[in-house]
């Protein structure tokens, strides 16, 4: 027999961890991510068909309405989807929301979207994952997309945008140096990293705050993967104005494969007119750093299908990977 069980405390899932049917899932993340209710389906008082975080006090902002977002979630199957998604659809309307949004752990700072169209290649390095059937759950239950994004590759890092050369100059004779990242300043380069993020991001789609020390523990677990000749910083008159992060495909030496592609993260710039082609130009240096390297391919991750990032990938990259984010009226 199912039933919905109210987790208040990371103790709380003690007795409903240890489920191999279901991805892992950290306690500390209910303390970490804040989620006004966690909820956990049940089964035989031991097994855990289904979960699902909502938060509704702290959501980002959507004009017209009042959000309610869902997240850690997972379910087994369709029907443990489809009673925790009604369920916390419930939830979420008693509170006053008009639109539930998910899957999203809280915020777009960390884990959210789905694999719509999972292509050829395996997974990359940070890159997150779900079973295939979950998006069809979502669309049973009633979301529909409301998002898109996508992830490219280029395979020739040769590829070059001839309007660079000007760009690069321009930006020099400006001032603007561009540099890769220090290991003997790191914690000056990550509040950097952050100050960028926190201006860049701010109009983004369903962009909330985050919390600088948050930020920067995020950061910081990935550190042992990076390289820092792949972190671009860029600079004027030694005031942070752009970023590239980048970091080599960690999965592949997983896998038992030698390393020969490299993930381009975020590259991030502040919304100045001066700045026009920094973007680009962080993207084109991070190619031809990564190709002296003796890499030979980059994916260009996790890109909004309308974000400026995703027309720089245009010129050198072709699609492997297709996500979305999904949403359902709350309202009567």
């Amino acid at each position: 027999m199912e039933r919905l069980i109210a987790i208040k405390t990371p103790g709380d899932l003690e007795p409903w961890t240890g489920v191999p049917d279901l991805p892992p899932f950290d306690p500390g993340d209910l303390v970490r991510h804040a989620p006004d209710a966690h909820w956990v389906l049940g089964r035989n008082n031991r097994e855990t068909v289904g979960r699902c975080s909502l938060w509704w006090r702290r959501a980002p902002s959507v004009a017209g309405h009042r959000l309610g977002i869902l997240g850690h979630f997972a379910s087994r199957d369709g029907a443990a989807a489809r009673r925790l998604l009604a369920h916390a659809c419930q939830e979420l309307a008693a509170r006053g929301c008009t639109l539930a949004v998910g899957p999203m752990d809280g915020n777009t700072w960390r884990r959210y979207r789905l694999i719509t169209e999972r292509g050829s290649q395996p997974p990359f390095f940070l890159e997150p994952d779900n079973p295939d059937g979950w998006p069809q759950h979502l669309l049973e239950a009633g979301f529909t997309p409301l998002a898109h994004y996508s992830s490219a590759m280029s395979t020739d890092l040769s590829l070059q945008d001839p309007r660079m050369e000007q760009v690069a100059r321009r930006l020099a004779a400006q001032g603007v140096r561009i540099r890769p990242l220090d290991p003997q300043r790191l914690e000056d380069d990550l509040h950097s990293i952050y100050a960028v993020s926190r201006i860049s991001f701010q109009s983004s789609f369903l962009y909330a705050p985050v919390d600088e020390t948050e930020f920067i523990a995020q950061y910081r677990q990935i550190l042992p993967s990076v390289r820092p000749e792949l972190v671009l910083m860029a600079e004027l008159r030694d005031q942070p104005i752009g970023f590239l992060f980048a970091l080599p495909d960690a999965l592949q030496a997983r896998r038992g494969h030698s390393i020969d592609t490299v993930i381009l993260k975020t590259v991030a710039v502040l919304p100045e007119r001066a700045h026009a082609g920094l973007g680009n130009l962080l993207v084109a240096r991070g190619h031809e750093i990564a190709r002296n390297l003796g890499y030979t391919r980059a994916i260009h991750a996790l890109m909004h299908d309308t974000n400026g990032s995703r027309n720089i990938s245009r010129h050198y990259a072709h699609t492997i990977r297709r996500y979305a984010l999904f949403a359902r009226s709350l309202r009567p």
